[in-house]
């Protein structure tokens, strides 16, 4: 090799590494967390205890494709967007 296309290796190679750095630290883990997320939104059941993305905390009375009824109190039920569940508290008892 010649010093000049050493010398265009060289500069690529900072630009190299900034690339897997990002990939590393920023995407592979923002796709981790997405993939686990969607998991445990298609896992939601009747009976689970779960937290809004608001901080409401209730219990999962029905479910369909796109919505989440939870039961807030006695007698109130509250209609969410599945999207809006951030973490299941408690499964359900059987």
């Amino acid at each position: 090799m010649d010093e000049q296309m050493m010398a265009q290796l060289s500069s690529w190679g900072p630009i190299v590494i900034l690339v897997v750095f990002f990939y590393f630290l920023l995407y592979r883990p923002q796709k981790q967390a997405q993939k686990k997320r969607e998991e445990m939104l298609s896992r939601l059941a009747v009976g689970n205890a779960v937290v809004t993305l608001g901080g409401m905390h209730g219990t999962i009375t029905a479910l369909d494709e796109k919505t989440v009824t939870l039961r807030a109190a006695e007698g109130v039920d509250i209609v969410f967007e599945r999207s809006a569940i951030s973490a299941v508290v408690s499964e359900p008892q059987e």
